[in-house]
């Protein structure tokens, strides 16, 4: 049994690797193909730009010839005019070919005779050479106009000879030759690396980038084609004929491969026009087998690790099987954590809405605390009214019965203002007592809170002989949080400085406020005895109160210090100046404290 297992295992490692030889040799041949279509298209856009890179060199001086046979002075020169003509068409041509980039420029009689040329007065100057012998002469004669590729057999130097008949009304009288320089073409493409070349009518590589490309037939000669180049005298001194041609006589027509120093290369060509020229270019085909091998071999790979992936998954089944009944023991445990988590969240959510109201419920015991503070201030500031309403009253009925009614209407109006003052009092304790405080921050004038503070707080100064000033300037910009809250707050620390200055037999205390950067700064300094350090550093405990018993909770501070943290904002103590305490209240613009929130 075990022998056969043993043997099942091999045969199918041996089907798994027949199978992964068999992928491979199928991805290569598709990653092959695929690397020779894409060389053929690149073959054809490379073919494409280099071409009308050729055509642009040769379109600039298409028509100089002719454009230069149309001067007087060529006539003029080739009908034998008076002396001195000569001269003047030499410097002409001269002048033309520095002006146009042309190499050369020269003028032939109808025998070919170079009689003026641009470098009549340079080493190697053409005029006085006979080059009937060349194409280009001859096709000018017959048809207008010719073009021509040769090296030149007085400089030595390759370039492409551009020609037009020049003509009177009596017939032709010569012709007019413009040679090109290619060279930069040449240059270009040995810049690049690009396996590039440019063959004439014969077949013979005139123009190229790869040195050991030139002059050498792009294929095998013809005999007529041996022979005109011997003939034109094309290539002078360069035996063409004797050179191996580039392409074997048995590579494919269409895209041919030839072996360079870059390994195989596939050739592409397009013909240039009217020239009769063949434009070849090559890419090597060394990356596109790379390619392909490698593609081969990454699926072999791939193929492989798929399998061993699915037989090491095959196995783990097994093991995986086993487990599942773990498994549903520890969900059912993760289920049952998960609840009794549940049960906390939820716990804990009604533990924060508790500690909400708590928070609130001390807010506002705070409020009545404040108030308490004031219980006996407060019954001052509206027993008093009533005494004075009683006795007006009481006047306004005694000029009754005296039917004095001028005294009993200034009675009455005294009476009324009397009562809107007692209201307004009342008014200001019963906002300030209610627990609906708005919780969103929104835009306060610092101003308002101070002074709608200062009407709360004012029995209690008076009470004590505190006088309070006001120089928190009107304009101030707005700041973020809630009216009744801050007035929560401001009430609290006035008191507090009502307290300690009135403790201290002093009657003065100074509100100041100022913008800061992107914050207000509200400045409290009374005439106090000051803060000993070891309280200063338990003013804020919740409950920590340095008051006899009964006329605060300790909370007061704790409470203000949280509602302006919550709005951005803050509260500390300094001692002042000249004495007594400076405390500094900051809350941040409306606009600033958004755009943090924002952020």
């Amino acid at each position: 049994m075990k022998t056969f297992v043993v043997k099942r295992v091999h045969l199918a490692a041996a089907g798994v690797f027949a199978v992964a030889g068999l992928l491979s040799v199928a991805v290569w041949w598709a990653a092959l193909e695929n690397g020779k279509a894409r060389t053929a298209a690149q073959l054809q856009d490379r073919l494409t730009i280099t071409l009308r890179s050729v055509e642009s060199e040769v379109e600039r001086f298409r028509y100089l010839a002719g454009v230069v046979g149309e001067d007087a002075r060529i006539a003029a020169m080739l009908a034998g005019a008076p002396a001195g003509i000569e001269r003047r068409t030499n410097l002409y041509l001269q002048s033309v070919r520095e002006r146009s980039g042309a190499d050369e420029i020269y003028l032939l009689d109808l025998f070919g005779t170079t009689l003026a040329a641009s470098n009549w007065d340079e080493p190697g100057s053409f005029v006085g050479i006979n080059y009937s012998f060349r194409p280009y002469f001859s096709d000018a004669i017959a048809s207008g106009e010719g073009r021509y590729y040769a090296v030149g057999v007085t400089t030595g130097k390759p370039g492409y000879f551009l020609s037009a008949r020049v003509e009177s009304a009596a017939g032709p009288l010569g012709v007019v030759v413009v040679k090109v320089d290619m060279s930069p073409l040449e240059q270009a493409w040995a810049q690049t690396a690009e396996l590039t070349g440019l063959a004439d009518q014969a077949g013979i590589i005139f123009l190229t980038g790869r040195p050991d490309w030139k002059y050498r037939p792009l294929r095998a000669l013809s005999p007529e084609g041996a022979a005109a180049i011997i003939a034109e005298r094309r290539y002078d001194n360069i035996d063409v004929t004797q050179l191996d041609p580039l392409v074997p006589g048995g590579a494919d027509v269409g895209s041919p491969s030839i072996e360079t120093a870059e390994g195989s290369v596939v050739l592409g060509s397009a013909a240039v026009e009217p020239d009769g020229w063949q434009l070849f270019t090559g890419l090597p085909m060394q990356p596109v087998h790379d390619e392909a091998r490698l593609v081969a071999g990454l699926a072999a790979m791939g193929f492989l690790l798929a399998s061993a992936v699915t037989l090491f998954f095959w196995q783990r089944r097994q093991i995986v099987r086993l487990k599942l009944e773990q498994n549903a023991v520890l969900e059912r445990r993760v289920a049952e954590r998960t609840e009794a988590l549940a049960r906390e969240i939820d716990e804990h959510k009604r533990t924060e809405v508790e500690l909400r109201h708590t928070h609130e419920s001390l807010i506002h015991a705070a409020k009545l605390a404040a108030l308490g503070r004031m219980s006996a201030a407060i019954v001052h500031e509206v027993s008093q009214p009533l005494s004075a309403l009683d006795n007006t009253l009481a006047a306004a009925g005694m000029h009754a019965e005296r039917d004095a009614k001028a005294q009993v209407g200034k009675s009455l109006a005294s009476a009324r203002d009397l009562l809107r003052r007692m209201q307004r009092t009342v008014k200001h304790l019963k906002t300030f007592s209610s627990r609906q405080d708005a919780s969103a921050p929104e835009p306060i004038d610092i101003a308002s809170v101070v002074e709608a503070a200062l009407e709360i707080v004012d029995p209690r100064a008076r009470e004590s002989h505190v006088v309070v000033n006001n120089d928190v300037p009107a304009g101030l910009p707005m700041v973020s949080g809630s009216q009744l809250r801050l007035e929560q707050v401001l009430i609290n620390l006035l008191l507090n400085a009502i307290d300690a200055t009135a403790a201290a037999g002093n009657t003065e205390i100074t509100i100041r406020a100022a913008q800061v950067a992107d914050r207000i700064e509200l400045r409290i300094a009374d005439t106090g005895g000051g803060i000993p350090e070891d309280i200063m550093r338990r003013m804020f405990e919740p409950f920590f109160t340095t008051k006899t018993t009964g006329e605060g909770l300790g909370l007061g501070l704790s409470i203000s210090r949280t509602i302006l943290e919550e709005f951005g904002g803050g509260v500390s103590f300094a001692p002042g100046a000249g004495g007594g305490t400076v405390t500094l209240v900051q809350l941040p613009l409306h606009d600033a404290a958004r755009m943090r929130v924002r952020a």
